[in-house]
């Protein structure tokens, strides 16, 4: 058990470079413009090709790490990535830039389906949730020091965080290539795994005749567009309604979500860990309830006058959206066969990605169409109730035993 806590570890610290990595380039717009010049909508694409490519990959990835091992998966992709992040920092024209992004794009694809299945291996029974939910608190101070490639920009220049963070990233991997390996596996699954090894239309063949999976599918295409709804056009809607700086805007609309996720991240686990014990479909039951709570607060956020309620509906609302990250992953390997849980996961993130990229656009479209932005997020509310109440019909779709605690 103490190494199963010890891959958590070092998987948190990969997330963490995960979400720092991609999001950096969106806190150096003005200095990467003075460099490379572009227009608005040339820099805008950095970011679309990078979830566009990261959205396509995302099944390959899956079906890599359940077809090839989690480890070589993880390694390979954190030094892929930060070889692309690294690369960023020589980039002298724009399209050398969307080329690095692409590469990245490719490469992060591959590390959350690897990850969150190996920790799920390491952690079979009574920890799971708390066990994911700790790796995704990486994802959420990853987010939150994002700022950081500001910084480094305004006093050393843009290239120089690229270069940094790059580094660190090989660096990394080296480590991870001496220290973290797959879960032993016992004669008896090495010869199932001899016996039964899968293709991908065998994979997607159990994958897609599950019901709970169909459902867990619909779920992260309403989740994919709440939170890129948010992380889109939140800011814009704060900065707006509230009157508030660009700064200011920012910060508010997303970092106390940020905030109240880790909380969150963290008592769901420990919640649904808990009531694991004695009811199945607690890995459902504890999103589904944040859902429930996060809809109707996230839909009267775009209807309030005061700041004050609106962080207290956001805040609210990271706390769902931190219930469901914590059992996402424990949730599928309750629904497919665990021999293909990373490609599972890799179509949910191509579902939700995809449905968040399109809502960032229609988002455009609306305010093109002087729709006031309230509207989406009152929709995204409502999405979110509905996802809520999609997990608690999944209950019947679970497997009929859970497994024990690792040793």
């Amino acid at each position: 058990m103490g190494y199963a806590w010890s891959v958590v570890a070092l998987l948190s610290v990969v997330a963490l470079l995960n979400y720092l990595d991609r999001l950096m380039i969106t806190t150096m717009r003005e200095p990467i413009r003075a460099a490379i010049p572009m227009t608005d909508a040339q820099f805008g694409l950095l970011t679309s090709v990078f979830l566009w490519v990261y959205a396509v990959v995302s099944p390959v990835g899956g079906y890599l790490a359940d077809r090839a091992g989690r480890r070589g998966v993880i390694i390979a992709s954190l030094f892929c990535w930060s070889a692309a992040t690294f690369a960023t920092a020589f980039a002298r024209t724009s399209h050398q830039l969307l080329a690095a992004r692409a590469l990245m794009g490719i490469s992060e694809a591959c590390y959350m389906p690897a990850a969150l299945a190996l920790i799920a291996d390491y952690h079979p029974g009574s920890t799971r949730s708390l066990a994911t939910g700790f790796h995704m608190t990486g994802l959420y101070a990853g987010a939150a020091l994002g700022g950081v490639g500001g910084v480094i920009a305004e006093r050393h220049g843009w290239a120089s965080g690229f270069k940094i963070l790059g580094a660190i990233g090989i660096v990394y991997s080296v480590f991870l290539l001496l220290t973290l390996r797959d879960v032993p596996r016992t004669e008896a699954a090495q010869d199932q795994e001899v016996d039964g090894k899968i293709g991908a239309a065998r994979a997607a063949e159990g994958l897609l005749s599950r019901p709970g999976f169909w459902i867990l599918l619909l779920v992260n295409v309403l989740v994919g567009i709440v939170n890129w709804a948010i992380y889109g056009w939140m800011p814009t809607f704060f900065r707006e309604q509230f009157h508030l700086g660009v700064g200011a805007a920012g910060l508010s609309a997303t970092g106390y979500i940020q905030i109240a996720s880790f909380g969150g991240v963290l008592f769901a686990g420990l919640l649904a860990d808990h009531l694991s014990l004695t009811w199945r479909g607690s890995r459902a039951l504890v999103p589904a309830i944040g859902f429930a709570l996060a809809g109707p607060c996230l839909f009267g956020s775009a209807l309030t006058g005061t700041f004050a309620v609106a962080v207290a509906c956001l805040l609210i609302f990271g706390i769902g959206r931190g219930a469901f990250d914590a059992n996402h992953m424990p949730l599928l390997r309750e629904i497919v066969d665990e021999r293909y849980s990373a490609s599972g996961y890799g179509l949910l993130n191509f579902v939700s990605t995809a449905a968040g990229g399109l809502m960032v656009y229609v988002g455009g479209a609306l305010r093109d169409a002087s729709v006031p932005l309230e509207v989406m997020f009152q929709v995204a509310g409502v999405a979110l109730f509905v996802a809520g109440a999609l997990l608690l019909v999944i209950r019947p779709f679970l497997s009929p035993t859970a497994p024990q605690s690792a040793g």
